[in-house]
Protein backbone atom coordinates (compact mmCIF):
# COMPACT_ATOMS: atom_id res chain seq x y z
CA UNK A 1 0.00 0.00 0.00
CA UNK A 2 0.92 3.42 -0.90
CA UNK A 3 0.00 6.57 0.50
CA UNK A 4 -0.63 9.74 -2.09
CA UNK A 5 -1.13 13.16 -1.26
CA UNK A 6 -2.27 16.45 -3.22
CA UNK A 7 -0.44 18.88 -0.98
CA UNK A 8 1.47 20.43 -3.03
CA UNK A 9 -0.73 21.09 -5.87
CA UNK A 10 -3.34 22.19 -3.00
CA UNK A 11 -0.59 24.35 -2.11
CA UNK A 12 -0.03 25.51 -5.04
CA UNK A 13 -3.80 26.26 -5.97
CA UNK A 14 -3.56 28.79 -3.30
CA UNK A 15 -0.42 30.27 -4.12
CA UNK A 16 1.18 29.42 -0.31
CA UNK A 17 4.79 28.94 -0.33
CA UNK A 18 6.07 25.90 2.37
CA UNK A 19 6.93 28.21 5.15
CA UNK A 20 3.01 29.19 4.82
CA UNK A 21 1.91 26.41 4.76
CA UNK A 22 4.08 24.89 7.63
CA UNK A 23 2.70 28.32 9.35
CA UNK A 24 -1.09 27.68 8.91
CA UNK A 25 -0.94 23.70 10.18
CA UNK A 26 1.82 24.96 12.93
CA UNK A 27 4.39 22.36 11.18
CA UNK A 28 8.20 23.25 9.86
CA UNK A 29 9.09 23.97 6.36
CA UNK A 30 11.17 20.99 6.39
CA UNK A 31 8.08 18.78 7.41
CA UNK A 32 5.66 19.79 4.61
CA UNK A 33 8.72 19.23 1.81
CA UNK A 34 9.42 15.42 3.31
CA UNK A 35 5.36 14.91 3.43
CA UNK A 36 4.87 16.35 -0.02
CA UNK A 37 7.96 14.31 -1.31
CA UNK A 38 6.59 11.60 0.21
CA UNK A 39 9.76 11.16 2.21
CA UNK A 40 7.36 11.43 6.01
CA UNK A 41 4.31 10.11 6.41
CA UNK A 42 2.60 12.29 8.27
CA UNK A 43 0.62 11.35 11.76
CA UNK A 44 -2.91 11.48 12.36
CA UNK A 45 -2.38 15.29 14.22
CA UNK A 46 -0.20 16.50 11.09
CA UNK A 47 -2.69 15.21 8.41
CA UNK A 48 -5.65 16.67 10.50
CA UNK A 49 -3.65 19.86 10.96
CA UNK A 50 -3.05 20.24 6.95
CA UNK A 51 -6.82 19.63 5.85
CA UNK A 52 -7.67 22.60 8.56
CA UNK A 53 -5.16 24.96 6.87
CA UNK A 54 -6.81 23.94 3.45
CA UNK A 55 -10.49 23.92 4.85
CA UNK A 56 -10.67 20.19 3.53
CA UNK A 57 -11.12 16.72 4.65
CA UNK A 58 -7.68 14.64 5.30
CA UNK A 59 -9.25 12.36 2.55
CA UNK A 60 -8.82 15.27 -0.04
CA UNK A 61 -5.03 15.39 0.66
CA UNK A 62 -4.56 11.89 1.34
CA UNK A 63 -5.43 8.38 -0.38
CA UNK A 64 -3.95 5.08 0.12
CA UNK A 65 -3.42 2.98 -2.75
CA UNK A 66 -2.12 -0.42 -3.69
CA UNK A 67 -1.47 -2.41 -6.21
CA UNK A 68 -4.70 -1.21 -8.35
CA UNK A 69 -3.32 2.42 -8.50
CA UNK A 70 -0.23 1.00 -10.31
CA UNK A 71 0.41 0.26 -14.24
CA UNK A 72 2.85 -1.54 -16.08
CA UNK A 73 5.38 1.55 -17.67
CA UNK A 74 5.51 -0.84 -20.60
CA UNK A 75 3.78 -4.87 -21.02
CA UNK A 76 5.56 -7.49 -19.46
CA UNK A 77 7.81 -9.97 -21.89
CA UNK A 78 6.27 -12.85 -20.14
CA UNK A 79 4.18 -14.67 -17.31
CA UNK A 80 5.47 -14.57 -15.11
CA UNK A 81 7.22 -11.56 -15.13
CA UNK A 82 9.92 -10.10 -12.39
CA UNK A 83 9.18 -6.25 -11.87
CA UNK A 84 10.62 -2.89 -10.25
CA UNK A 85 8.40 -0.53 -8.78
CA UNK A 86 8.96 3.13 -9.22
CA UNK A 87 7.24 6.57 -8.10
CA UNK A 88 7.40 9.21 -11.18
CA UNK A 89 5.39 12.17 -10.55
CA UNK A 90 2.01 11.06 -8.96
CA UNK A 91 2.21 7.78 -10.96
CA UNK A 92 3.41 4.74 -9.24
CA UNK A 93 4.97 2.07 -12.79
CA UNK A 94 5.71 -1.08 -12.61
CA UNK A 95 8.79 -2.08 -14.42
CA UNK A 96 9.67 -5.58 -15.96
CA UNK A 97 13.43 -6.66 -15.10
CA UNK A 98 15.38 -6.28 -17.68
CA UNK A 99 19.13 -6.85 -18.20
CA UNK A 100 21.25 -3.75 -16.50
CA UNK A 101 24.29 -2.81 -16.43
CA UNK A 102 24.00 -2.62 -12.89
CA UNK A 103 24.23 -6.37 -12.95
CA UNK A 104 21.51 -8.38 -11.04
CA UNK A 105 19.31 -5.74 -8.87
CA UNK A 106 16.60 -7.09 -6.19
CA UNK A 107 13.49 -7.05 -7.79
CA UNK A 108 10.20 -5.96 -6.52
CA UNK A 109 7.70 -8.62 -6.97
CA UNK A 110 6.68 -11.00 -9.29
CA UNK A 111 3.55 -10.76 -12.02
CA UNK A 112 2.23 -14.37 -12.13
CA UNK A 113 -1.18 -15.29 -13.51
CA UNK A 114 -2.10 -11.60 -13.66
CA UNK A 115 -1.51 -10.75 -10.07
CA UNK A 116 0.84 -8.95 -8.46
CA UNK A 117 3.52 -10.74 -5.43
CA UNK A 118 5.09 -7.80 -3.89
CA UNK A 119 8.14 -8.33 -1.52
CA UNK A 120 7.96 -6.46 1.58
CA UNK A 121 10.92 -4.24 1.36
CA UNK A 122 9.25 -2.90 -2.68
CA UNK A 123 10.06 0.81 -1.59
CA UNK A 124 8.89 2.72 -5.17
CA UNK A 125 9.26 6.29 -3.34
CA UNK A 126 12.97 5.55 -2.59
CA UNK A 127 13.53 4.59 -6.17
CA UNK A 128 15.22 6.74 -8.72
CA UNK A 129 14.47 5.51 -12.69
CA UNK A 130 17.97 6.20 -15.41
CA UNK A 131 17.73 5.31 -18.50
CA UNK A 132 21.58 5.98 -19.99
CA UNK A 133 24.13 3.96 -21.99
CA UNK A 134 26.88 5.36 -19.43
CA UNK A 135 29.19 1.93 -19.07
CA UNK A 136 30.36 3.60 -15.91
CA UNK A 137 26.96 4.16 -14.44
CA UNK A 138 27.78 1.56 -11.69
CA UNK A 139 29.66 4.46 -10.33
CA UNK A 140 27.41 6.94 -10.16
CA UNK A 141 24.55 4.29 -8.57
CA UNK A 142 26.77 2.86 -5.89
CA UNK A 143 28.02 6.49 -4.04
CA UNK A 144 23.92 7.34 -4.87
CA UNK A 145 23.42 4.09 -2.30
CA UNK A 146 26.40 5.09 -0.24
CA UNK A 147 25.28 8.79 0.40
CA UNK A 148 21.87 8.36 0.33
CA UNK A 149 18.80 6.71 1.20
CA UNK A 150 17.50 5.95 -2.08
CA UNK A 151 18.24 3.00 -5.02
CA UNK A 152 19.16 3.88 -8.77
CA UNK A 153 17.50 1.81 -10.94
CA UNK A 154 19.42 1.96 -14.73
CA UNK A 155 17.88 0.71 -17.77
CA UNK A 156 20.14 1.04 -20.83
CA UNK A 157 18.81 3.15 -24.15
CA UNK A 158 20.16 5.20 -26.52
CA UNK A 159 19.81 9.01 -26.25
CA UNK A 160 17.06 9.51 -27.68
CA UNK A 161 15.40 6.84 -26.59
CA UNK A 162 16.44 7.39 -23.15
CA UNK A 163 15.31 11.73 -23.44
CA UNK A 164 11.80 10.25 -25.01
CA UNK A 165 11.21 8.05 -22.54
CA UNK A 166 11.86 11.09 -19.82
CA UNK A 167 9.29 12.79 -21.78
CA UNK A 168 6.56 10.16 -21.68
CA UNK A 169 6.75 10.26 -17.50
CA UNK A 170 8.41 6.96 -17.46
CA UNK A 171 11.83 8.13 -16.29
CA UNK A 172 13.74 10.20 -13.76
CA UNK A 173 16.58 11.08 -15.88
CA UNK A 174 17.60 10.39 -18.53
CA UNK A 175 21.26 10.38 -20.44
CA UNK A 176 22.21 11.91 -23.86
CA UNK A 177 25.67 12.32 -25.74
CA UNK A 178 24.78 13.89 -29.18
CA UNK A 179 27.17 17.33 -29.09
CA UNK A 180 30.89 17.85 -29.84
CA UNK A 181 33.23 20.17 -30.40
CA UNK A 182 31.48 20.96 -33.45
CA UNK A 183 28.35 21.34 -32.27
CA UNK A 184 28.61 21.73 -28.42
CA UNK A 185 24.64 22.51 -27.67
CA UNK A 186 23.82 19.56 -29.56
CA UNK A 187 22.50 18.03 -26.42
CA UNK A 188 20.85 20.66 -25.14
CA UNK A 189 19.05 21.43 -28.68
CA UNK A 190 17.93 17.75 -29.05
CA UNK A 191 16.51 17.67 -25.71
CA UNK A 192 14.48 20.99 -26.06
CA UNK A 193 13.19 19.32 -29.68
CA UNK A 194 11.72 16.88 -27.42
CA UNK A 195 10.93 18.11 -24.47
CA UNK A 196 10.29 21.96 -24.86
CA UNK A 197 12.33 23.75 -22.36
CA UNK A 198 11.04 22.64 -18.97
CA UNK A 199 14.08 20.91 -18.38
CA UNK A 200 18.10 20.80 -17.11
CA UNK A 201 21.40 19.20 -18.18
CA UNK A 202 24.02 18.16 -15.20
CA UNK A 203 27.28 17.42 -16.78
CA UNK A 204 28.33 13.56 -15.52
CA UNK A 205 31.75 13.75 -18.00
CA UNK A 206 33.19 14.46 -21.27
CA UNK A 207 33.93 11.39 -22.80
CA UNK A 208 36.02 10.05 -25.72
CA UNK A 209 34.42 8.20 -27.76
CA UNK A 210 36.05 6.34 -31.36
CA UNK A 211 36.35 3.32 -33.43
CA UNK A 212 36.61 0.27 -31.44
CA UNK A 213 38.56 -2.28 -33.56
CA UNK A 214 40.16 -5.94 -34.22
CA UNK A 215 43.94 -6.45 -33.39
CA UNK A 216 45.74 -5.05 -36.01
CA UNK A 217 43.32 -2.69 -37.47
CA UNK A 218 44.14 0.44 -35.63
CA UNK A 219 47.35 1.23 -37.74
CA UNK A 220 45.78 2.15 -40.33
CA UNK A 221 43.56 5.61 -40.72
CA UNK A 222 39.55 6.32 -40.61
CA UNK A 223 39.63 6.92 -43.86
CA UNK A 224 40.60 4.00 -44.78
CA UNK A 225 38.71 1.70 -42.38
CA UNK A 226 36.02 3.28 -43.50
CA UNK A 227 35.98 2.18 -47.44
CA UNK A 228 37.57 -1.72 -45.85
CA UNK A 229 35.12 -4.71 -46.36
CA UNK A 230 35.01 -5.08 -42.44
CA UNK A 231 32.17 -6.85 -40.52
CA UNK A 232 30.85 -3.82 -38.58
CA UNK A 233 28.39 -4.03 -35.26
CA UNK A 234 26.58 -0.98 -34.59
CA UNK A 235 23.93 1.13 -32.34
CA UNK A 236 20.39 2.36 -33.58
CA UNK A 237 19.54 5.31 -34.68
CA UNK A 238 19.37 7.88 -32.18
CA UNK A 239 22.47 6.85 -30.02
CA UNK A 240 25.36 8.76 -30.03
CA UNK A 241 27.78 5.72 -31.70
CA UNK A 242 25.53 5.73 -34.37
CA UNK A 243 25.92 9.38 -34.86
CA UNK A 244 29.83 8.89 -34.94
CA UNK A 245 29.39 5.97 -37.36
CA UNK A 246 26.65 8.10 -39.93
CA UNK A 247 29.13 11.31 -39.44
CA UNK A 248 32.91 9.06 -40.29
CA UNK A 249 31.06 7.18 -43.66
CA UNK A 250 28.46 10.66 -44.76
CA UNK A 251 25.44 8.10 -44.38
CA UNK A 252 26.62 5.77 -46.54
CA UNK A 253 27.95 2.18 -44.15
CA UNK A 254 24.86 0.63 -42.68
CA UNK A 255 26.20 -1.71 -39.91
CA UNK A 256 25.33 -5.30 -40.20
CA UNK A 257 24.30 -6.01 -36.45
CA UNK A 258 23.19 -3.56 -33.83
CA UNK A 259 24.20 -3.76 -30.41
CA UNK A 260 21.92 -2.68 -27.43
CA UNK A 261 24.80 -0.71 -25.58
CA UNK A 262 28.97 0.49 -26.51
CA UNK A 263 30.24 -3.10 -24.18
CA UNK A 264 28.08 -5.19 -26.35
CA UNK A 265 30.21 -3.67 -29.08
CA UNK A 266 33.60 -4.06 -27.65
CA UNK A 267 33.01 -7.56 -26.30
CA UNK A 268 31.19 -8.88 -29.57
CA UNK A 269 34.41 -7.67 -31.55
CA UNK A 270 36.15 -8.85 -28.62
CA UNK A 271 34.97 -12.82 -29.46
CA UNK A 272 35.02 -12.22 -33.16
CA UNK A 273 31.77 -11.58 -34.20
CA UNK A 274 32.11 -8.33 -35.62
CA UNK A 275 35.55 -6.33 -36.78
CA UNK A 276 34.60 -2.79 -35.81
CA UNK A 277 32.16 -0.64 -34.24
CA UNK A 278 31.93 2.83 -32.18
CA UNK A 279 32.20 2.66 -28.31
CA UNK A 280 33.98 5.19 -25.83
CA UNK A 281 37.74 4.18 -24.56
CA UNK A 282 36.47 2.78 -21.21
CA UNK A 283 34.64 -0.36 -22.71
CA UNK A 284 37.70 -1.41 -25.19
CA UNK A 285 40.03 -1.13 -22.86
CA UNK A 286 38.54 -3.57 -20.18
CA UNK A 287 37.28 -5.61 -22.94
CA UNK A 288 41.11 -5.62 -24.40
CA UNK A 289 40.69 -4.47 -28.16
CA UNK A 290 41.90 -1.76 -30.01
CA UNK A 291 40.41 1.96 -29.74
CA UNK A 292 40.82 4.51 -32.06
CA UNK A 293 39.88 8.00 -31.04
CA UNK A 294 37.45 9.82 -32.69
CA UNK A 295 36.59 12.94 -30.30
CA UNK A 296 35.59 14.20 -26.50
CA UNK A 297 32.06 14.35 -26.50
CA UNK A 298 29.57 15.97 -23.49
CA UNK A 299 27.76 13.14 -21.81
CA UNK A 300 25.29 14.97 -19.66
CA UNK A 301 22.04 13.36 -17.36
CA UNK A 302 18.25 15.60 -18.39
CA UNK A 303 15.59 15.51 -15.89
CA UNK A 304 12.48 17.62 -15.67
CA UNK A 305 12.49 21.44 -14.22
CA UNK A 306 8.96 19.92 -12.39
CA UNK A 307 10.48 17.45 -10.69
CA UNK A 308 13.16 19.37 -9.14
CA UNK A 309 12.05 19.53 -6.02
CA UNK A 310 12.38 15.97 -5.91
CA UNK A 311 14.79 14.97 -2.91
CA UNK A 312 15.72 11.98 -5.15
CA UNK A 313 16.63 13.94 -7.87
CA UNK A 314 18.37 16.18 -5.44
CA UNK A 315 20.22 13.67 -4.18
CA UNK A 316 21.30 12.79 -7.36
CA UNK A 317 22.77 16.18 -8.32
CA UNK A 318 24.23 16.17 -5.11
CA UNK A 319 25.84 12.91 -5.89
CA UNK A 320 27.39 13.89 -9.14
CA UNK A 321 29.02 17.06 -7.53
CA UNK A 322 30.52 15.33 -4.94
CA UNK A 323 34.04 15.09 -4.73
CA UNK A 324 33.88 10.78 -3.90
CA UNK A 325 31.82 10.65 -7.24
CA UNK A 326 34.13 12.79 -9.22
CA UNK A 327 37.40 11.24 -7.94
CA UNK A 328 36.34 7.78 -9.04
CA UNK A 329 35.10 9.46 -12.42
CA UNK A 330 38.94 10.78 -12.75
CA UNK A 331 40.52 7.26 -12.62
CA UNK A 332 38.65 6.16 -15.86
CA UNK A 333 40.38 5.90 -19.01
CA UNK A 334 38.64 8.33 -21.50
CA UNK A 335 36.69 10.00 -18.66
CA UNK A 336 36.87 13.53 -18.15
CA UNK A 337 35.46 15.21 -15.29
CA UNK A 338 36.91 19.01 -14.82
CA UNK A 339 32.90 20.13 -15.81
CA UNK A 340 31.39 17.15 -13.91
CA UNK A 341 28.29 18.77 -11.63
CA UNK A 342 27.83 21.61 -13.55
CA UNK A 343 24.22 22.37 -14.44
CA UNK A 344 22.58 24.00 -17.25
Amino acid sequence: MVLHNTIRKTRDERGWSQQELADRAGLSRTGISAIEAGRLIPSTAAALALAAAFNCRVEDLFVLSGQESAQWAWPPPQDPCRYWRAMIGSRQLIYPVESSPLGILPHDGVWRDGEFHDHPFADPVRTLVVACCDPAVGLLAGEYARQTPFRMLVLPRSSRTAVELLAAGLVHAAGIHLANAATPEENRETAAKILGEDFCLIRVANWEEGLALAPGLAGQDIESLMKANLRWIGREQGSGARQVLDELSHGLLVPQYLARDHRTVAQSIRNGFAQAGVSVRLVCEEEGIDFLSVRMEPYDLCFLKTLMDDPRLRAMVEVIQSPAYQKQLSGLPGYDNHQTGELG
